[in-house]
């Protein structure tokens, strides 16, 4: 599968630089070793609390703020 890197960083959610930006691949892989989610998971104002751990993202979405 082509990676469509340039289309990808167009919608990018992250709220800083990263080299994985656009690499969603290996921005998906590297989040879940550490019990998270990507940024482009959440909406900007629970992206910018830096919270991207499962639990976080559960809650919101059963307080149905996502």
């Amino acid at each position: 599968m082509e990676c469509k890197i340039i289309e990808n960083k167009k919608r990018c959610a992250c709220t800083y630089p990263c080299p994985k930006s656009g690499l969603c691949c290996e921005c998906v892989r590297y989040h879940a070793s550490k019990r998270q989610l990507p940024a482009c998971f959440f909406d900007k104002k629970s992206e910018a609390t830096y919270d991207r751990s499962f639990e976080h993202f559960a809650k919101l979405v059963i307080e149905g703020k996502l």
